[in-house]
């Protein structure tokens, strides 16, 4: 992420390019499905001890997030994007973390169509994060068996969040098959979203990031602080570029707070 400008002057930008990535983004049709996708229903205790800070105004650990969405906004505006895959070198960096707090945060912003998808295949998360009961399953989804309304359930009116209940064997295949990438961009033509946020597995995991990589815009990289090594972070990266544009390293599990070492 850019580092040139201060934190504020980064959040005050973020009301004038909501607005201009709206412009670029048709809404047309699109609020009855939303309307009809059944409501998330959440524990405020659980969302706290999951460490979703996002959803609660005012817990002071939101505005890193509310950054990174008004630096990702900014992004998407200039290069017309709307797909960001959310990724780690290794488990338990917290990318399901990141992925949940940067949705959320787009929430806040009213007017602004977000759509999360977990596609961790493998070790789906959102759902036990969120403590959402029996979902449905996103390889059905993604072989076009079910409809959005099947999956998705609704944050507020601009929210929507696809959660997965159960592991998928031959993950790889299904993220490069065609019917995948049909499914994904019929949902997209549907829901009309100005963000969708894939929360992917571990890139060091298995090949799934690499398989699905051609469908997004760019990519989120979480590390984590002193878990993940260099060499972990430089490969990754350097996967990434090389397939997609890179928006950014995020260092998760800080102890220390950067204001506190005048960074």
């Amino acid at each position: 992420m850019e580092h040139s400008k201060a934190p504020r002057q980064d959040l005050l930008e973020s009301e004038s390019l909501l607005e201009q990535t709206i412009l670029t983004c048709s809404g047309g049709g699109s609020e009855i499905i939303w309307e009809r996708l059944p409501p998330l229903q959440t524990d405020p205790r659980r969302i706290a001890r999951s460490r979703i800070v996002t959803t609660s105004r005012p817990s002071p650990a939101r505005a890193a997030f509310d950054i990174i969405r008004t630096k990702l906004l900014r992004e998407f505006t200039e290069n017309n994007w709307t797909t960001v895959a959310i990724t780690s070198p290794t488990a338990s960096c917290g990318k399901t973390v990141v992925a949940l707090n940067l949705a959320f945060s787009l929430a806040n912003q009213k007017e602004c169509r977000t759509v999360l998808v977990d596609l961790d295949l493998k070790r789906p998360q959102i759902a036990n994060t969120l403590g959402i009961e029996a979902p449905q399953s996103i390889e059905r989804f993604l072989q076009g068996e079910i409809d959005i309304g099947d999956v998705f359930l609704r944050h507020g009116n601009n929210l929507a969040i696809g959660a997965n209940r159960q592991s998928v064997s031959f993950s790889a295949e299904l993220l490069q098959s065609r019917e995948t990438m049909r499914v994904l961009e019929e949902m997209r033509q549907r829901m009309s979203p100005h963000v969708i946020l894939f929360d992917m597995p571990p890139m060091l995991s298995n090949d799934d990031v690499l398989a699905f990589l051609p469908n997004v815009d760019c990519a989120i990289l979480v590390a984590a602080a002193e878990q993940s090594t260099l060499d972990e972070v430089d490969v990754c990266e350097q996967e990434l570029s090389e397939r997609t544009n890179v928006l950014g390293v995020v260092l998760n599990k800080c102890r220390f707070s950067p204001e506190k070492y005048g960074y």
